[in-house]
């Protein structure tokens, strides 16, 4: 393990369990200082520092970054990773639902960054990393308001990578594919047939498996360390090649 970030302050959101903690951890053992915004931080132990925040809420989310900028003495790094899913057509969820999944989506990233940039802008160093999604930029069937929202996570982290080049603020996503986390897992055991839909999504990737917390953490690393310094606007997919490769059906055996 490197230590590439050594003296770098991190902040993540969502940083309390899956993709967020596995990147919380990995920041971590690459010797960033890393504090984590989350509704329930606890899942975020020593030395990480855990602050409780909603994002659909702006003076919770500012307070939080402040509580956290000042326990870390600065900061370099945001990645925004909360969200929220939805599952269903356009004809299934209310519209409470999304508002719901567009205010965290989409305005809660805005509200940590709002929050983040004057003190993003005093680094050296300074990237943020958007946990965007696959469903950003394929058609998944049965995800259109999660798609929607992700969707304008990609928009907007080209728009955020023009405005703030020239600050020196770097700005990327990832673009994971399905993930084994928590909340995959929770989607999986509300499913009439449990094994057979997780048969189903190991087989949509190419390498035929879920992709793993850590992969994704590895990729959000990357675009956060200095070794990505020229790299700013771009989508780094994570999918088990689910966006780039077309193969074709293996033969009868």
């Amino acid at each position: 393990m490197t230590n590439d970030l050594l003296g770098l302050r991190a902040l993540i959101t969502g940083g309390a369990s899956g993709i967020g903690l596995a990147t919380a951890r990995l920041l971590s053992e690459r010797g960033a200082r890393v504090a984590v915004l989350d509704l329930d931080p606890r899942g975020a132990r020593p030395p990480l520092l855990g602050f409780t925040a909603d994002l659909g809420d702006d003076a919770s989310v500012r307070a939080a970054v402040e509580a956290a900028v000042d326990a870390l003495g600065g900061l370099d790094i945001l990645v925004n990773n909360a969200g929220i899913g939805a599952a269903g057509t356009v004809a299934d969820n209310p519209d409470e639902q999304w508002h719901q999944v567009l205010d965290i989506n989409v305005v809660g990233l805005v509200r940590t960054t709002r929050a983040a940039l004057p003190h993003l802008r005093r680094s050296a160093n300074a990237a943020i990393v958007n946990t965007c999604s696959i469903a950003a930029t394929a058609g998944l069937p049965q995800r259109a308001l999660y798609s929607a929202s992700k969707g304008a996570v990609l928009s907007l982290t080209l728009a955020m990578a023009a405005d703030h080049v020239r600050e020196g603020i770097r700005v990327n996503c990832v673009n994971p594919g399905t993930v084994d986390t928590p909340w995959v897992g929770r989607l999986l055991d509300a499913a009439p047939d449990p094994a057979a839909e997780r048969a189903a999504l190991n087989g949509r990737q190419p390498t035929g498996r879920l992709v793993s917390a850590p992969e994704v953490a590895a990729a959000i690393a990357y675009l956060a360390s200095p070794a990505a310094g020229s790299v700013t606007g771009t989508a780094l997919a994570v999918d088990g090649g689910m966006a780039g490769l077309r193969l074709r059906p293996e033969p009868p055996r």
